[in-house]
């Protein structure tokens, strides 16, 4: 067996944040661990330092210098592992005992300077490393909260915290000073850059303008980013899915409640923009696939006998301007490449003018949105659904209270543990430990089951606002229809017809893009047109 003076020795040096870093964290616990080893008679032979990394967060099999050190253990290059206190080797009380363990059971020796050493001879030894990192866990989370609530605090008040602020805000000095009283910057709407983002959003949600055609659109009307740049694609990308112009500021996974004086865009247009931003990378999508032809369906037109999508094509001609000089003219046309290739399989008309097709289109969703202004929103929901709900809310009630008690008996279990240390409880070690192992068994259990119940209720309640705000959605499409632009019209009937079939004749069937089905269970005085319905060729 080694003497003490022969025992080599391994170090393990961490801190957690950049700021215990600056603050010479490290060089700290090395000069307390050195004095240590002089006083044991030790001979160091390596040392770690891992620098911003968590002890809590990151798994230890994640971290390399915890792996280099096991792999070492292995080959019998150390006989000691010290750290200068045990939280150094992790503070989760999931993992960091095993690990401790792991080290003891290949023949090392873990110690901590400040300390001592940790053994697992006895379920007391074992206990009480469970209790150490459970406590460093506590520590941990506590801190953790402590941060965020911090950071929360700042967020709801509406307070910069440093770094990028979004084009469409300005720094100002309101007289606010930091910890170190020196005075900070606040954020604030910069009503002349806002302008400049209100008109980006309606013109990506109301007039279907891609970043693309919104740079064009900007640089040829005079508008320009921060520093006279040009807005390029990807900086209007990250304008129209930022969250800050809804008032709310976010930091990492902190945001704050929405502040009111920072708002710039409204909730339902930033909504509308983020499903137009996903829509576009979607295989079925729900923006026009062309918005630059003068042509009401493009995209959404399918040949009625072969099922396949007409093509936008165009020709054109001379004619005589109005001064007499000579112009062409273009028309536009759906057709069906299919039939034209193989007119015998499709049977239908190849060429459908866009003039006369969109016509009667634009009078049959006239024709919706009246029907639809019929059906009262208290008639939404049915009586099933409500029902449905309340039961799915009252199993996820009592599925809590399950939670609530599982955890306490957990916590009970835990607390009992201080007494076996003092030898004040009548439970010997052994049977506590197996007891808090079932304790958590079943606490895990009963949240698993909450959980499950929990997310059935929001999927239903989800569902029964998913009917209001579609409703409300096609009403605010009803009003904007008649007096829109063109560009605009386009943008709700790609959200609002999934698909348009034509026939010979022009006999179409329409396929909407809402959730009619659960709206026609209701009594209504006419049915809206769904597939299979052909409707007439008024005009």
């Amino acid at each position: 067996m080694e003497q003490n003076n022969q025992k080599r020795v391994y170090t393990l040096y961490r801190v957690s944040t950049i700021g215990q870093v600056e603050k010479d964290d490290i060089p700290m616990q090395k000069e307390y661990c050195h004095a240590f080893i002089q006083e044991k008679g030790w001979t160091l032979v390596r040392e770690f330092s891992e620098k911003g990394v968590s002890g809590f967060k990151v798994s230890a099999n994640d971290r390399d210098a915890i792996m280099e050190i096991r792999k070492d253990a292995v080959a019998g290059k150390f006989d000691i592992l010290l750290v200068f206190m045990f939280d150094r080797l992790g503070r989760r009380d999931d993992e960091t005992p095993f690990v401790v363990e792991w080290f003891v059971n290949q023949g090392i020796e873990v110690w901590s300077a400040k300390e001592g050493q940790r053994t697992f001879e006895t379920h007391v030894d074992k206990l009480l490393n469970y209790i150490t990192f459970w406590q460093a866990s506590g520590e941990s989370i506590k801190t953790s909260i402590r941060t965020k609530t911090r950071i929360g605090q700042l967020t709801e008040e509406g307070l910069y915290t440093g770094g990028h602020y979004p084009y469409g805000y300005k720094l100002v000095k309101n007289g606010r000073v930091n910890k170190r009283n020196r005075e900070v910057f606040d954020l604030a709407v910069d009503e002349e850059e806002a302008a400049v983002v209100r008109l980006i959003f309606e013109k990506y949600v109301t007039e279907g303008y891609g970043t693309l055609r919104l740079s064009h659109f900007l640089q040829e009307n005079g508008y320009h980013a921060r520093g006279g740049k040009d807005f390029t694609n990807t900086t209007l990308n990250r304008i129209v899915k930022n969250v800050m112009y809804t008032g709310i500021i976010k930091n990492g996974e902190s945001q704050s409640a929405c502040i009111e004086e920072l708002r710039i865009i409204d909730d339902e247009l930033f909504a509308q923009a983020q499903k137009i931003s996903q829509g576009r990378i979607q295989p079925h999508r729900e923006f026009p696939m062309n918005m630059k032809a003068h042509a009401l369906l493009a995209g959404r037109v399918y040949c009625a006998h072969c099922g396949n999508r007409l093509t936008l094509t165009t020709s054109s001609h001379k004619c005589k301007n109005p001064d007499g000089s000579e112009g062409r003219v273009t028309r536009y046309r759906y057709q069906c490449h299919y039939g034209v290739r193989h007119p015998a399989d499709c049977g239908g008309q190849t060429v459908y003018t866009v003039d006369r097709l969109d016509c009667i289109m634009d009078q049959v969703i006239r024709n919706i949105f009246s029907q639809i202004k019929t059906i009262p929103e208290k008639d939404l929901i049915s009586a099933q659904h409500q029902k449905d709900i309340d039961l799915a809310r009252a199993k996820a009630d009592r599925s809590l209270e399950t939670v609530k008690t599982a955890q306490k008996d957990h916590d009970d279990l835990k607390a009992e543990t201080i007494k076996v240390i003092r030898g004040e409880s009548k439970l010997d070690a052994e049977l506590l430990t197996t007891l808090v192992y079932e304790a958590q068994e079943k606490l895990a259990s009963a949240q698993a089951i909450y959980d499950k119940a929990n997310e059935e209720l929001n999927e239903l309640i989800a569902g029964a606002q998913n009917l209001h705000d579609e409703y409300h959605r096609i009403l605010s499409w009803a009003d904007l229809y008649d007096k829109c632009s063109f560009d605009a019209k386009k943008m709700i009937v790609c959200q609002f017809i999934k698909a348009v079939h034509v026939g010979r004749g022009y006999q179409l069937s329409v396929d909407l893009n809402v959730s009619f089905e659960a709206l026609q269970s209701f009594s209504m005085q006419e049915p809206i047109p769904v597939v299979p319905t052909v409707l007439p060729t008024a005009i």
